[in-house]
């Protein structure tokens, strides 16, 4: 039996500290942050049923880290690494050769290095099998929404992140043309001077979302901001958009007002075998958002590098290469990791329902 773990960790402190704790949304969101910054890491759940193509099987744990992403970005870096370390630790005490970094645990610091030098385990942020799920999310639903990648205007959100940058280089060797959107313009000049002479794609830059996303048909957005900041207002009618980030950068605002544009959330897997979460405390159904048997692809990712035998850390830093992404591609191949295919907001979208937002584009394009 492989074995792994995974760091979560809350993403609103109110809202997720309040399923185990009703009076936390009475609570004002620093205080309760305060509160628990100073408790520690803990193993909230049991992954079970994890079978391969292969017939390898693996188990796994979910270990909390109680720190929410605005923390993981504002409080000193080595409280931080303190409290990965921590959570490693108890990764190492269940038997985990390998622990996974998910959403902003991924972001802190050095995207892993410093923790993997702590731990006697193998560590990985999962944006390999990010990257590869979200690019073909991205063009499968664009396919569905009639949109040709070689004919097609692809924006990427926070192009300049390990996640973003290598999603622009893939998406570059195919599309007419590729809009880089960052904060930074001189690291976006750079990755532009980086991918123009390898790519016959037209690139630009922008730090300017709206202006970024006007043109676009395809959108892949990455960012590591801790709010939504793609608006109904950016996107372009018929588009295509997926969301790899958490927090998500797709605001709510854009399903209730945009019926016209299909709104995607990146490296959402099926799990080989028949997975099954279990609360350590009380042997009850744990969910983390996902239908079961499904996760996010960096939860993949070191579920796939585990059954693999794998236990060296595979993706770390803030740089991933096209190398790494076809190769965690080709290991979850193996084992019978697989798009399951799309969702939106926390709820699966039907066929039916990408027929109506492509019906709904036409005729707002015929209007005009």
């Amino acid at each position: 039996m492989e074995k792994f773990a995974f760091i979560i960790h809350p993403i609103d402190a109110k809202k997720d500290v309040a399923r185990k704790y009703p009076i936390a949304r009475y609570v004002p969101t620093r205080l309760l942050e305060a509160y628990i910054q100073r408790r520690d890491p803990l193993v909230v759940a049991k992954i079970s049923g994890i079978r391969s193509a292969t017939g390898a099987e693996a188990e796994g744990w979910f270990i909390g880290c109680p720190l929410t992403p605005r923390q993981f970005l504002e409080l000193p870096i080595d409280f931080v690494y303190d409290k990965l370390e921590k959570c490693g630790r108890l990764a190492e005490e269940q038997g985990a050769k390998i622990i996974g970094l998910g959403a902003f645990s991924s972001v802190a610091g050095d995207g892993g290095i410093t923790l993997a030098k702590r731990l006697s385990i193998a560590v990985t942020t999962g944006n390999s099998y990010t990257i590869a799920t979200a690019v073909q999310g991205a063009i499968d639903g664009a396919k569905r929404m009639g949109i040709s990648l070689p004919s097609a205007n692809v924006a990427v959100v926070g192009a300049t992140g390990s996640i973003g940058a290598t999603c622009a280089e893939i998406l570059a060797r195919e599309a007419r043309e590729v809009a880089l959107v960052g904060r930074n313009p001189e690291k976006l000049q750079a990755l532009a001077n980086r991918l123009q002479p390898a790519t016959p794609a037209c690139i630009r830059i922008f730090t300017d979302v709206a202006t970024g996303l006007r043109n676009a048909d395809i959108v892949v957005t990455v960012s590591s901001a801790a709010q939504a900041i793609v608006q109904p207002r950016h996107i372009k009618t018929g588009a295509v958009v997926c969301d790899v980030a958490r927090p998500r950068d797709v605001s709510v605002a854009v399903a209730k007002e945009r019926d016209d544009v299909l709104v995607i959330e990146g490296g959402v897997v099926k799990v080989p075998g028949q997975m099954r979460c279990k609360k350590i405390e009380s042997d009850e159904p744990f969910s983390f958002g996902f239908p079961q048997g499904t996760a996010y692809a960096c939860m993949s990712e070191t579920m796939a590098l585990a059954l693999e035998g794998r236990y060296q850390s595979f993706t770390l830093g803030k740089d991933v290469s096209v190398q790494q992404v076809d190769e965690i591609t080709s290991i979850c191949t193996k084992h019978g990791f697989r798009l399951d295919g799309y969702r939106s907001f926390e709820r699966a979208v039907s066929d039916e329902e990408i027929d109506r937002i492509r019906q709904n584009a036409d005729r707002k394009r015929s209007v005009v």
